[in-house]
């Protein structure tokens, strides 16, 4: 597909009516429906005012044919089960994408104080929706997995969480529940995310537990805007993550650990890819979204930041995709996650899938 039309599909999504597997709000992806856009998974925002829409399974742009095909992905079964104790399995973990099972282990996040909150996040607002649960016990996931392996073709996991006050940054709930998912699924591939530990240790439990990828996301590499972005993640030195990123890549491997960049948040994009060289340097894989302004999050509702504009991620994307292109590295080649998975960002569009 044109690497241009899948960046401004990203930026402006798609009138979308029937969108059997969707998300509104928390910690990401969320406002978006879940689609096959010319066979490959996408996470596309659900947009009325959008200029693109789909008839007859065909994307249109202000109603002429783009010549890509668009098909919704189909509600997973495992999502009309119950717990014994009566919780909806999709109220523990959901379908991304046709084949990726993912869940916030951990639903409320300790730097979600106005003053402290990342302004692009949303994590708490489906817990006060109703939408899922606070904490997710490690025999609820192991349950649901199970299902969603062998009712729906799931063929990889990602758990997320929020940010514990501990010094472990919620580390050790995430090695329970990878356990267990293990224990019951024992070849389901797991990638689990979080913010760097204030021990490195954790991340060799992390990988003992069953981990096979890691994600530990900076958002942006410039200290400007993590403040003015995210004000309490932001106080987390730049060193505390290159010191996790490294000792992750020891301990799970090259291109088996990866970080998300977002574009928009007012960093200069040369000095973006950049640092997004750097990591790759590193074995670490910048995975390149662009901001998206989500309904709950201050960015939107408070400050109006709108998405940023299409020639920008372009270009972004397009040379971060050389740059992986040039190392070989792929997110197919990570054993699980956000860029195994792929579909929130147009890496794989501009030309990183044919390293």
């Amino acid at each position: 597909m044109s690497s241009s039309t899948r960046v401004d599909v990203a930026i402006q999504g798609i009138r979308l009516l029937d969108a059997p597997v969707a998300r509104r709000s928390g910690a990401g992806p969320s406002d978006d429906g879940h689609v096959l856009l010319d066979g490959v998974g996408a996470a596309i925002p659900l947009n009325p005012r959008s200029p693109y829409s789909v008839r007859g399974g065909k994307l249109l742009l202000d109603g002429a044919d783009t010549g890509l095909g668009v098909e919704a992905v189909a509600r997973p079964r495992f999502y009309d089960l119950t717990t014994a104790d009566g919780v909806g399995y999709d109220k523990i973990a959901r379908l991304h994408s046709a084949n990726v099972l993912a869940t916030t282990v951990v639903q409320t996040c300790a730097r979600y104080d106005v003053d402290e909150r990342c302004r692009f996040c949303a994590i708490e607002e489906s817990l006060r929706q109703g939408s899922t649960i606070a904490v997710k016990q490690p025999a609820q996931l192991a349950e649901v997995a199970k299902a969603a392996v062998e009712l729906d073709g799931v063929t990889q996991m990602v758990m997320t969480t929020g940010t514990s006050r501990g010094r472990d940054r919620g580390a050790t709930h995430l090695a329970r529940c990878v356990r267990a998912v293990r224990e019951a699924v024992p070849d389901l591939p797991i990638q689990v995310q979080c913010e760097p530990p204030g021990d490195l240790a954790s991340i060799q439990e992390l990988y003992d537990a069953g981990a096979r990828s890691i994600g530990i996301h900076v958002e942006s590499l410039d200290d400007a805007a993590r403040l003015r972005w995210m004000p309490g993640k932001g106080s987390v030195p730049m060193s505390e993550y290159r010191a996790a990123w490294a000792e992750a890549v020891r301990v799970f491997g090259w291109n088996q650990v990866s970080t998300y960049i977002l574009v928009g948040l007012g960093e200069d994009p040369d000095e973006l890819v950049a640092g997004c060289e750097e990591l790759i340097a590193m074995g670490v894989y910048p995975f390149v979204v662009p901001y998206r302004p989500l309904d709950g999050t201050l960015a939107k509702d408070v400050d109006g930041i709108p998405a940023p504009p299409h020639a920008d991620v372009y270009r972004v994307t397009s040379r971060v995709a050389a740059l992986l292109r040039r190392a070989g590295m792929t997110g197919a080649d990570q054993a699980a996650g956000c860029a195994s998975c792929g579909a929130c960002s147009a890496l794989g569009a501009c030309g990183e899938e044919s390293a």
